[in-house]
């Protein structure tokens, strides 16, 4: 089989043998993006090629040429369930804001670390990055350890929600990556934040 470039494809085919055929056979579906994005796989056998391009476009590979038929979520729950089952679970990014020269979350963001905790009860491991930042204003040294700070007290409040210490990493980044571009020496809100990034 061979995939089209220049899309994003490895997630979204699946393919699996059938069983009860006299010789083996190759189905590939094609399933729908998460995020609505157009997505398509162009699948080889000799000289024949068959292009999937739609959601649930799917293709049966045997001794003959392939060709195309239209699955359903009913075909992918039924013959590719113990596929579909061992996938992680999709990467998810949050964004938290802080109090000027604080590690006190703003009141949105409150809420928004309230949505992380409800992400993390639907994962059954968590692989948690903390990246803490600031904002341009005051020293490289103020900035490191306040940027770390920020950074640990959100990883404080995971591990106090029931998350392993060994499946968080927290580090701080300081003023180096601002989310905003500034001049030395300016506050700016949206640079003062914590990065989350759980696989």
């Amino acid at each position: 089989m061979n995939s089209s470039g220049g899309r994003r494809l490895t997630a979204y085919a699946v393919a699996a043998l059938v069983a009860g055929c006299t010789w083996p056979s190759e189905r590939i579906v094609l399933l729908p993006d998460k995020d609505g994005r157009q997505t398509a796989v162009i699948v080889k056998r000799g000289d024949r090629q068959v292009v999937l391009d739609q959601p649930y476009a799917a293709t049966e590979l045997t001794p003959a040429e392939p060709w195309i038929y239209r699955s359903n979520e009913s075909e992918i729950a039924s013959s590719f369930r113990s596929a579909l089952d061992a996938q992680p679970a999709r990467a998810a990014s949050f964004t938290l804001y802080f109090v000027e020269g604080s590690d006190v979350l703003t009141e949105p963001s409150k809420t928004v670390l309230e949505q992380v905790f409800a992400d993390l009860k639907d994962r059954k491991v968590a692989d948690i990055v903390v990246v803490g930042h600031t904002d341009a204003v005051g020293s490289d040294p103020f900035n490191d350890a306040l940027a770390r700070q920020r950074a640990d007290t959100i990883r404080s409040a995971l591990i106090q929600r029931g998350i392993a210490p060994a499946d968080i990493v927290a580090v701080g980044r300081g003023k180096r990556e601002l989310l905003v571009p500034t001049a030395d020496g300016v506050a700016e809100p949206r640079n003062r934040r914590v990065e989350i990034v759980v696989r």
